[in-house]
């Protein structure tokens, strides 16, 4: 018997854990209509997350076939959240979704969906089923120093970057070409990967650079201020 039919602003804790894991506090930050900027004053570094296909009309097109019914607060919100913390040099992880909102945020486009390019769906294999991708990364990038020349993703994705943004820059591929991870040149800490490094409990290192980075952020505004 259904007892509520309510809306839920909720996250997967495999999330949380990863943050946790990795020696920093998650605190959540549900989509709301105003107040981007106070939040991002309070935290150290910022987790977008996966979810929701972004509204093609944000990047000049209309919806396809299969892209999913827009949640244009969501959008509007992590698109402030992403602005901001590129603003303040606040450390960013940008996971999936949150990836192509950067993209999106600055500038750039999405496929709607990927497998009218590639052929096959590899990067999301079924509803629920993560596809294994091997990701080869750019030489001389974080990604690289973080992650090594090569790594093995779970992906879950059926769109993927189109036209890059200006301000970022592409850093890791998969074996048929679609971008899986970005960077923002001349920023402290900001990487997205296309991929949902919160899954595989084993491998931190994304979540822990990110930890790192948010000490090190905290550590310069109160030397700033003392």
């Amino acid at each position: 018997m259904l007892v509520w039919r309510r809306e839920f602003a909720m996250l997967h804790a495999t999330y949380v854990a990863a943050t946790e894991r990795a020696g920093g506090i998650a605190v959540l930050l549900p989509p709301q209509a105003a107040g981007a900027g106070e939040v991002l004053d309070r935290v150290d570094g910022l987790v977008l997350t996966g979810g929701a296909d972004v509204d093609p009309l944000r990047y000049g097109e209309a919806p396809g076939e299969r892209t999913s019914a827009p949640r244009v607060l969501r959008d509007e919100w992590e698109t402030a959240l992403a602005r901001g913390a590129l603003d303040r040099g606040l450390p960013l992880l940008a996971i999936c979704r949150g990836l192509q909102i950067i993209n999106v945020a600055l500038g750039g486009s999405l496929h709607q969906h990927l497998p009218d390019l590639t052929g096959d769906e590899r990067h999301q294999p079924g509803p629920g089923v993560f596809g294994e991708v091997n990701v080869h990364t750019e030489p001389g990038t974080r990604t690289a120093e973080l992650l090594g020349p090569r790594t093995r993703v779970w992906c879950h994705h059926h769109q993927a970057l189109a036209r890059l943004a200006p301000g970022l820059r592409v850093t890791g591929r998969a074996d048929d070409g679609t971008v899986e991870a970005v960077e923002a040149p001349g920023q402290a800490f900001a990487l997205g990967v296309q991929w949902h490094p919160e899954e595989n409990g084993e491998d931190t290192r994304l979540f822990a650079a990110l930890v790192d980075a948010g000490r090190q952020y905290r550590q310069r505004l109160t030397e700033g201020t003392s």
